[in-house]
């Protein structure tokens, strides 16, 4: 061991005294060698030469992206070849659909034609959808609806931890397992670091299969801060998906008192949608396993779709149009955000918005604050409390920006506030795991469902508007009287925020 720190001391010692030279040489490859957005090149620049030493270290953590293709050239290739086939089949399909003659998928055409076309989120109508806010309701549905599956269950989380949450749905799908249903468990390397080893070793002895996206090296010091895996999925028997913010964790069911409530948003789908999810997880299991599960596609098919479309055919269904938008520092096209973006380019009424953090480009902060010069109600609502200072501070400074712009803004005071959602109008919602941030548009690997629907849209906004009562709302005024610290807070963190 004193060796291992006598090595570390004289390694630091040789960084100090040739800073000069690695600074230069972190510079070349930062502006010459990687495709990146010109304010996040100045900024890793002045952390190298402002903050000698740790400007390298913040780099190597969070800023690399050395193997970023060749960490992905798999999983890329393996999207294309699947959606290239199924984008030229599922375009003739879906615009020849009866529900197209619906006024309002055919206002949003080129938007359900750009997710199409670009990733292959196929619009499926045969759907049924429910809203969770509540982490008990949610996950006492879920372990409901996991209690039931006769074929598979296919769980994705960021975050796995070791409590009481767990405990609860383990013996479940042990339970499943004797009984012959497939269970696959997918969690992030990151996110899920401080489960015990032993714990996953007893689930697999079960007949559980676990995979881990991006392991850690050493232990739980997991170098990759970049790429995380921030999508939480659950499919069963391809019939049900659960798709949203909450993770497995305590605090999810509001029993961290650091927290208080938990305040989040997480939809169940039943019918087509949930195959959409279902390729997803495919996807990221057959990169994190290599077991291809393309092989079997009993996997794709959901099975309870007769049952559906009968109940659609009677009347006792409605048509329910969703696409499931997923994004990746693996793919060229940043769907997730560019879906957001032209959701307020159409906007007429009103977009509101929930997210915990808000760190938005230039283009997303442009298109909301000309919607809201141009008489659009653009309201967002933020959380009261940090679980990420530096992402907080620079929330609030962004916050600022569109209240000048004529927005209106609101702060969540019943807890913690994680929902990340867009409502457009009263006609299209987007609700899933992304945040409004660039680490969600740009380095995560993230899930929305895209929802063209009026009944379903107002009452995410009718949820909203309730939400509003446990809210204070931060208006011009309010917010030019914010003291001198918060002020160097908030330039502080703006000035990182193309790393956050």
């Amino acid at each position: 061991m004193t060796a291992i720190f006598e090595a570390a001391l004289t390694g630091w010692d040789w960084l100090i005294d040739n800073i000069i030279y690695v600074n230069l040489l972190l510079s070349v490859i930062i502006v010459f060698f990687q495709r990146r957005d010109p304010k996040a090149v100045w900024t890793w620049l002045l952390a190298l030469y402002f903050i000698p030493g740790f400007g390298i270290l913040f780099y190597l953590l969070i800023g690399q992206d050395f193997h970023k293709s060749k960490m992905f050239r798999i999983k890329n290739v393996e999207d294309k070849m699947r959606y290239s086939i199924e984008s030229q089949e599922e375009m003739l399909r879906s615009f020849n659909h009866e529900n197209l003659e619906d006024p309002l998928v055919r206002d949003y055409g080129d938007l359900i034609m750009y997710n199409l076309k670009t990733s292959g989120c196929v619009m499926t109508v045969h759907n049924e959808l429910e809203i969770f806010t509540d982490g008990e309701a949610k996950f006492e549905d879920l372990r409901r609806s996991l209690r039931k599956a006769r074929r598979f269950i296919h769980i994705q989380y960021y975050i796995i931890k070791n409590d009481e949450l767990f405990d609860s749905i383990v013996p479940i799908l042990i339970d499943r397992v004797r009984n012959g249903v497939e269970v696959r468990i997918l969690y992030d390397g990151m996110g899920g670091r401080f489960m015990p080893k032993k714990r996953w070793e007893e689930l697999e002895k079960a007949g559980v299969k676990v995979g881990v996206f991006f392991p850690a090296l050493l232990g739980r010091l997991n170098l990759r801060i970049n790429y995380r895996n921030h999508r939480k999925i659950v499919v069963i028997d391809g019939n049900i998906g659960y798709v949203g913010g909450f993770n497995i964790g305590r605090e999810y069911i509001s029993r961290d008192p650091k927290f208080g409530y938990w305040r989040d948003t997480h939809l169940r789908i039943t019918g087509d949608a949930a195959v959409g999810l279902q390729i997803r997880f495919a996807l990221d299991w057959n990169y994190a396993t290599h077991e291809n599960l393309f092989t079997n596609m009993a996997y794709f098919e959901a099975e309870d779709r007769t049952k559906l479309e009968n109940a659609i055919q009677s009347g006792e269904q409605r048509l329910l149009a969703i696409q499931i938008v997923a994004s990746g520092p693996d793919t060229l096209d940043r769907q997730v955000r560019n879906n957001y973006l032209e959701l307020f380019h159409k906007a007429r009424k009103n977009i509101y918005i929930q997210t915990p953090y808000f760190v938005p480009d230039d283009a997303i902060l442009s298109a909301l604050k000309i919607a809201a010069r141009s008489g659009v109600d653009v309201r967002l609502m933020i959380p009261c409390k940090p679980d990420h200072p530096f992402v907080y501070w620079a929330t609030y400074s962004y916050a600022g920006e569109l209240l000048q712009a004529g927005a209106r803004c609101y702060v969540y005071d019943n807890g913690f506030l994680h929902a990340k959602g867009v409502m457009v109008d009263g006609r299209v919602s987007c609700y899933g795991t992304a945040n409004m941030d660039i680490r969600s548009f740009e380095l995560n690997f993230e899930v929305n469902a895209t929802i063209y629907d009026e009944d379903v849209t107002c009452e995410l906004e009718e949820i909203f508007r309730n939400d509003l009562y446990h809210c204070r709302e931060i208006t011009p005024e309010i917010y030019e009287k914010r003291n001198l610290l918060i002020r160097i807070k908030e330039q502080g963190s703006r000035l990182l925020s193309p790393l956050l």
